[in-house]
């Protein structure tokens, strides 16, 4: 489209819309001009793209997710679209910029962190790989949450992010579905059959909203569909006219409270209730409108796995094995036996916990509540299962009630999605190997040949292309533009590591990428920080065993080293916190408290200057991620070994040229293999030795008595941190590293064990930061081997070995 075409297409759009002229439209109008303009575009090759599926009846893969973590779209679709010249040249002439038009979209945060980003990332990278896919989720209305600080404390304020998102939204009523909760099962024997159906349940109709998800220039364009609920039943008028009005409008309430906010909290019966309605909802809907077409474009559901595959983003879309045996059976008239021949050939199960502990589970009188038939069914599948496992495991009822789906009056959802699917992965090597040794053991003995690995990926082009056009434009100038297709060619930068004067121009990008976010971090906190320092960051959900509480214990003894003596030298650092904890859980939320105790007493501290500086960023989000990626210098990867699946904060780090401090954890070791030793900063325990300390008893108070370091800073940590006649203590962070509580070991993330080679290895960095030619090239290293872990890969290896999809026109 050329620059004429595409300034005729907004100012029609100004003009009919709104009924004004570009350069009296306010920049809210532009955004919503341009993304109408761009999203019509992509109505035009999403049409094209279905009439390919029709014709060459394409396999086509259902991706379900409980959440996706988009971000903005007006940015990334006019990327992939290649317009981005073309735009920045008309707003140019409106008097205004497209940065500046961008700004206005607010991120669909429909995600919490990297489960979410996961499926946002494959999204993109199928669109890229013209492979035929549509995602399935909920339309929340106010996604996760805007976080905000006050006084040091974590407040959780609604994320609205509908306001500019719906210009998006492609709103489908025609394709309505209704589902149902509650209720009772009615069966009914006639003509032979076995014919089953619910009375007296709630409905809520499901209506899609589809958002169409481009490729890098690519004439495939996908759909991910977003099923909002609403009340089929009127406002009831007599008891509204008796003066009950919340009681007139509740059955509309609780109707259209299943798309409030992602992940309502959980420990109470209310919000569990909630919860798996959430996850019933979205499934139900969304194999009904699967099934509806199949059915309108072949007439029988026989063939079912031949053209679908439905891969479920950890267990929150567990539901889908029960509801598709449901409607193959009472609706569709099928003998179990075919059903679950239909079900375990299309379901693939792809784990993202490693800790059996953390695996979902839900009360069984919940499930049979809500969902009283799916409730049958899930029992039906559990005898027939164990009956399957008393033939392989005969006498072995310790082995076998570990792999019930149902027992202990819960339903176990990982059991449930292992035994309806025909493929289980993990999301990195380690991880899949850890599934296999120990928290799928039993199941990978049954049934080996499920199992397999295939490695998280990112939208390197995202990553890179758009968030860091300086370094692109350094690349694409050395070894062309091929890597923004083939993320290999990404290896033609090796030969510049040895050059000085590309690594000279490395830096440089990077030190105005950290300029661009000391002007961000100054305008949100007011802090000013020192552009000439290591940027150290760690960005990530904040969870004790990602122990970001490891990271403020070595800030901790870097700032009383100096205090100790104010006269040494230190290389000066800022460390950059982003995360946002659970409004539920309050040791992370106390953690959060922590990090601005700590800033407050470092960054007001005369004796410290520019030597340190302490940010935590507030309200982190995709956005500010494509800020701070580009500016990091140091990337801090420190969960315990043998506790993150994957990561993929650790793979944008990289492929910007920071440098991982991290453990032999999750993708840690795949980015470790592929730069080596010299271009890795690896410290800790590893996954097995982190075990046989747990096993045979792991006294943290040892540490704590041993170690001077270690005895002062938790002494601190319990007694006040902040500036003068501001210290706040946190006795209660203090008390987990040490005592038992409540069933709790003391330091479960192994902290205190592997605090002192945290500290060595962040010395070895230090040293290296004062020669800035090697830390470059380390960096450059980093950038030039992170192809790998492109999502485009990813997508490719699950389609190799799982999906089986048919291509389209890339």
């Amino acid at each position: 489209m050329t620059k004429k075409e595409l300034q005729e297409k907004i100012e029609g759009k100004i003009k009919r819309h709104y009924g004004i002229t570009p350069q009296e439209a306010k920049a809210s109008v532009l955004y919503d001009a341009c993304a109408l303009v761009v999203r019509d575009m992509l109505m035009d090759k999403w049409a094209e793209t279905q009439n390919e599926i029709k014709k060459k009846q394409a396999k086509q893969l259902c991706y379900f997710s409980i959440e996706f973590l988009l971000g903005r779209s007006l940015r990334n679709n006019v990327y992939n679209l290649g317009l981005m010249d073309q735009f920045e040249s008309i707003l140019k002439g409106y008097g205004t910029t497209f940065e500046q038009i961008c700004n206005v979209e607010q991120d669909a945060a429909l995600g919490n962190g990297g489960l979410g980003r996961l499926a946002a990332c494959y999204m993109d990278a199928e669109a890229s790989q013209g492979l035929p896919a549509t995602g399935y989720s909920i339309l929340y209305e106010y996604g996760l949450f805007k976080q905000r600080i006050i006084e040091g404390q974590q407040t959780e304020l609604p994320d609205s992010w509908l306001d500019t998102g719906r210009s998006w939204l492609v709103t489908k009523e025609d394709e309505m579905v209704e589902v149902r909760f509650g209720g009772r099962v009615v069966e009914d024997w006639s003509e032979g059959k076995l014919r089953v159906h619910l009375e007296d349940c709630d409905v809520v109709n499901a209506i899609p909203n589809d958002m169409l998800i481009s490729g890098y220039k690519s004439e495939t364009v996908n759909t991910l569909r977003l099923w909002q609920p609403k009340s089929p039943y009127t406002m009831n008028m007599t008891l509204f006219n008796e003066g009950a009005y919340l009681k007139a409008m509740e059955r509309q309430a609780n109707a259209e409270v299943l798309s409030k906010v992602l992940y309502p909290e959980d420990n109470n019966y209310e919000g569990k209730s909630l919860r798996i309605k959430q996850q019933y909802f979205f499934i139900s809907a969304s194999v009904q409108s699967i099934l509806r077409k199949e059915l309108k474009r072949f007439g029988t559901l026989k063939h079912l796995n031949d053209h679908y595959v439905f891969q479920i983003n950890d267990t929150h879309p567990a539901m889908v094995i029960p509801e598709l045996m449901r409607l193959l059976m009472d609706e569709n008239g099928m003998s179990w036996e075919d059903a679950w021949d239909i079900t375990t050939k299309t379901v693939a199960f792809t784990n993202h916990t490693i800790m059996v502990e953390a695996l979902e589970r839900w009360p069984e009188d919940l499930i049979r509540k809500n969902m009283p038939r799916i409730y049958q069914i899930i029992c039906e599948i559990n005898r027939r299962f164990c009956e399957h496992l008393w033939t392989v495991f005969p006498g072995d009822w310790e082995r076998i009630n570990r792999m019930t789906i149902v027992g202990g009056g819960q339903i176990r959802m990982a059991n449930l999605s292992i035994a309806g699917s025909f493929s289980v992965n993990g999301v990195s090597e380690l991880h899949s190997q850890i599934l296999k040794d120990d928290t799928f053991h039993d199941f990978y003995l049954d049934a080996p040949e499920k199992f397999r690995n295939v490695t998280n990926g990112i939208t390197y082009r995202r990553w890179l292309g758009q968030s860091n056009p300086g370094l692109t434009k350094l690349i694409t100038d050395s070894i062309g533009d091929g890597f923004l297709k083939d993320p290999n060619e990404l290896e033609k930068l090796m030969p510049y590591t040895e050059d000085d004067a590309f690594l000279e121009k490395f830096r440089q990008i990077k030190h105005e990428n950290k300029v661009r976010l000391a002007k961000f971090i100054k305008e949100q906190s007011g802090i000013v920080v020192n552009t000439d320092s290591m940027f150290d960051a760690q960005a990530k959900r904040l969870h004790e065993y990602k122990r970001q509480l490891l990271n403020v214990m070595h800030i901790l003894r870097s700032y009383y080293e100096i205090k100790d003596n104010p006269q040494m030298d230190v290389v000066p650092r800022t460390y950059l916190f982003g995360a946002k904890a659970a409004p539920g859980y309050s040791r992370a939320k106390d953690i959060i408290r922590l990090i601005h105790a700590v800033a407050d007493m470092v960054n007001n501290d005369p004796d410290i200057g520019d030597k340190m500086k302490v940010v935590f960023i507030q309200d982190y989000k995709v956005t500010v991620a494509e800020i701070l990626m580009p500016a990091a210098e140091l990337s801090e990867q420190i969960s315990t070994a043998g506790r993150e699946a994957s990561g993929t904060g650790n793979m944008k780090f990289m492929l910007n040229g920071a440098i991982t401090i991290g453990t032999y954890d999750g993708a840690n070791i795949e980015i470790h293999d592929k730069v080596g030793d010299d271009n890795f900063f690896l410290f800790g325990m590893k996954t097995n030795q982190v075990n046989s300390l747990l096993r045979h008893g792991y006294n943290a108070m040892q540490y704590y008595t041993n170690n001077m370091w270690i005895n002062r800073i938790v002494n601190a940590i319990r007694n006040g941190i902040g500036r003068p006649g501001h210290e706040i203590g946190f006795p209660d962070i203090a008390n987990s590293l040490l005592f038992n509580n409540m069933g709790n070991v003391a330091d479960p993330y192994l902290l205190l064990a592997d605090f002192e080679d945290y500290c060595r290895v962040q010395n070895i960095a230090s040293d290296t930061y004062l020669d800035p030619k090697k830390w470059n090239r380390m960096g450059l290293v980093n950038t030039a081997m992170s192809g790998m872990f492109a999502a485009d890969r990813s997508v490719l290896e699950y389609d190799e070995r799982i999906w089986h999809l048919t291509h389209l026109t890339k």
